[in-house]
């Protein structure tokens, strides 16, 4: 079995019907499409701080994690799946937003700096490295103006797609479905290439 064979695919979000769906929780959106494509029901784990379902068998099973802690604390819960599933950190990738990414492009990483994101920062910590893999999705900034952005950062990652911005998140979605499929028959540079160089159909990207 190779060394970095996914194990683990951790969505970033915060728990709470009051921020279903929101920019902030576009990695949990990404895992709930995961979980019915592949007819998978995410269960409450106390262990683990949060929700979690599988699917596949042998060296291809999988398992999603939606930590139940808040954005800040979410290494607490990746930590504790790490100890529970005793998987090695380049088997994880977390899903997470970014708003330094316009909306329509989505960036892996293998290791980095949280970016000034607390559940990366979080991550880090509680792992005590940064070398992780990390899948950024695009939700776009609230202003091109610096000051104007940090006023209006916490209601942008709060708030909620509009129409037409979810078209191309769905388009995003599956895109990133369709490389995670290809992870037990492909190597990581060619799955990277693809989704950095990814643009979605009817974009202005």
């Amino acid at each position: 079995m190779p060394s970095d064979n996914l194990k683990l695919l951790v969505g970033l979000g915060n728990p709470g019907n009051e921020y279903n769906k929101t920019r902030h929780n576009v990695g949990f959106m990404v895992l709930e499409e995961i979980a019915r494509k592949n007819n998978c029901s995410f269960r409450e784990n106390k262990k683990l701080f949060g929700r979690t379902c599988e699917f596949g068998i042998g060296t291809e099973k999988k398992r999603l994690l939606m930590p139940n802690t808040f954005m800040n604390e979410s290494g607490k819960s990746v930590r504790s799946a790490k100890d529970w599933f005793n998987f090695e950190n380049n088997q994880l990738i977390v899903l997470v937003d970014d708003m330094d990414l316009p909306l329509g492009k989505i960036r892996m990483r293998s290791k980095g700096s949280s970016g000034g994101h607390n559940g990366l920062k979080s991550i880090i910590k509680h792992l005590g490295t940064s070398e992780f893999k990390r899948l950024k999705i695009g939700i776009g900034s609230p202003s091109e103006d610096q000051q104007e952005r940090k006023s209006k950062t916490i209601s942008h990652v709060l708030g909620r797609f509009s129409k037409e911005e979810f078209t191309i998140l769905n388009f995003i979605i599956k895109e990133i479905i369709s490389c995670i499929e290809l992870t037990d028959s492909n190597n990581w540079e060619k799955i990277t290439t693809r989704l950095n160089s990814y643009k979605p159909i009817n974009s202005d990207f």
